[in-house]
């Protein structure tokens, strides 16, 4: 699939089916998080692959009840072992680190024939017990991963018109 198929058809999957995810493509979609950039190219990104269905069942408690999380063949839980450090802008490092990551990771999914969904919306400590993290390990994203159980729904966003401006604030 081509990249701008890819950016094209990735959504927000919250159906799966039961299938489970090949180890290959499990492995070519996580290299697509190991090579993302990172700030000063430090790669604080550390992933837990969680496939134990108690423990997706856990990570969806943890989740504020998110039940399709347990339904998904995979949950991949994003975390950072990090020293909390600034890019010169004032923004941690690892939060968008992160962010980069995970995305290589929706669209490397999407390419694959499969689906995910970022969810922001969980305790860090619940999902930190589910799967043994020590403390100082932050719990940034959780992304369920697995075949959607629906076709997409077409994606509502604004017209260019209204998210695009040259050289300066205003400038449309």
């Amino acid at each position: 699939m081509d990249l701008f198929d890819a950016v094209e058809a990735r959504c927000s999957v919250r159906s799966y089916l039961p299938d489970a995810v090949p180890e290959e493509k499990l492995m070519r979609i996580m290299e697509a998080a190991r090579l993302a950039p990172s700030a000063g190219n430090i790669q604080e990104w550390r992933f837990v692959i969680v496939i134990d269905p108690e423990k997706r069942q856990a990570l969806a408690e943890a989740a504020n009840g998110q039940q399709f999380l347990a339904q998904a063949p995979v949950v991949i839980v994003a975390c950072a072992e990090t020293d909390e450090a600034t890019m010169p802008c004032g923004h941690l490092k690892y939060t968008i680190d992160l962010a980069i990551a995970l995305e290589h990771i929706a669209l490397a999914a999407t390419a694959e024939g499969l689906g995910t969904c970022w969810i922001g919306a969980f305790s860090e400590d619940a999902a930190r017990q589910v799967i043994g993290a020590p403390e100082q390990i932050r719990i940034v994203e959780l992304m369920p991963l697995g075949y959607p159980d629906a076709a997409p729904s077409s994606k509502n966003r604004k017209p260019m018109s209204e998210i695009l401006m040259f050289d300066q604030w205003g400038q449309h």
